[in-house]
This record gives C-alpha cells, structure tokens and sequence, in this order.
C-alpha cells in the first residue's frame, strides 16, 4: 500500500492534521527543503508533500516563502523596542501609516498596557537609532517614547512553531 493511501486529506477549510503541521514545521526550518526531503520526514512521497503544500498554498496557511538575512552583517547591528505613547484617540490606520514610511522599523504593533504602540527598530549603531527615535517623537501623534535597547537576542524564531506545545 501506498504511503499516501491512509492518509485523510484535510478539507479545504478544516483544521490542519499532523501531517500538515510537521510539513509547516519542516518548511519554517528550512523553506527550501525538497518535497522529497521533506517527504521522507513526514512519511509521504514528494508528489503528496507538494499537493498539500499547494493545498495549504491556496487556503492561505501558507502566504509566501522568503529567506532570513542576518541583519548585524547586513550592517544593522542595532535593535530596539520603542514603546510608542499617543495624542487622544490616534488610530492604528495613522500609526501604521507613519510606522510603514520608516525602512528601519522592523515590526510595529498596537498594545495594551500604558503604551499604545510598540516599534521594532533596527539601526546601524546607538546613534542611527537615536535619530530614528528623535524622527518618531517628532510625528504629530506622539507624546513620547521610551526605548529599551537589544543586547542580547536569546531565542529567534521562523515566525512561529507549526506545531502547538
């Protein structure tokens, strides 16, 4: 018997089986492992990996494959989180928009808590990161900013396990 033959197919919009998490899990390792590779993994052949990957491809679990770039020797040795805090009632819309214009935020994100907003900075050096601060105090929105300089990155991470703990 084949191995493809007992495996149930999830449906186009119900949940993801474990074949489908250990196949997620394998690509957020590594995105450019083989069907074939993976396959082995999984127990599956290559034509059955890369059917469910299409699968996952078309329902949107999957929404890109990309490559993770070392930003320190890209020359972006710097990182911060600046707590963002706003005028009145700004909206996430204006934030993101302003957030969106800077090329050395990483990630931005509404919170709850006393901030409104948090900003993922990457910087050259503390002085880069100075300016780009000194550059968001200045958007009309802010009232102030606090940041909590990066010194050692402890866990990294794809984006996220496949597989729930």
């Amino acid at each position: 018997m084949h191995a493809d033959a007992e495996v149930v197919e999830p449906t186009p919009s119900g949940p993801l089986d474990r074949i489908d998490l250990a196949i997620l899990d394998q690509l957020a390792h590594d995105a450019r492992s083989s069907f074939a590779r993976i396959g082995s993994q999984v127990n599956l052949s290559a034509p059955a990996v890369k059917r469910r990957v299409d699968r996952l491809k078309a329902r949107g679990v999957i929404d890109g494959f990309t490559v993770r770039l070392d930003p320190a020797v890209l020359g972006w040795a710097t990182e911060a989180y600046v707590e963002v805090y706003c005028t009145g009632s700004t909206s996430p819309a204006t934030m993101r928009q302003a957030f969106d214009a800077y090329p050395e935020v990483v990630a931005a994100s509404t919170v709850t808590g006393e901030a409104d907003a948090v900003v993922q900075v990457r910087a050259h050096d503390v002085r880069h990161l100075d300016e780009v601060v000194e550059r968001i105090n200045a958007e009309p929105f802010v009232v102030r900013t606090r940041s909590t300089v990066v010194l050692t990155p402890l866990v990294r991470r794809p984006d996220l396990p496949a597989t729930p703990r």
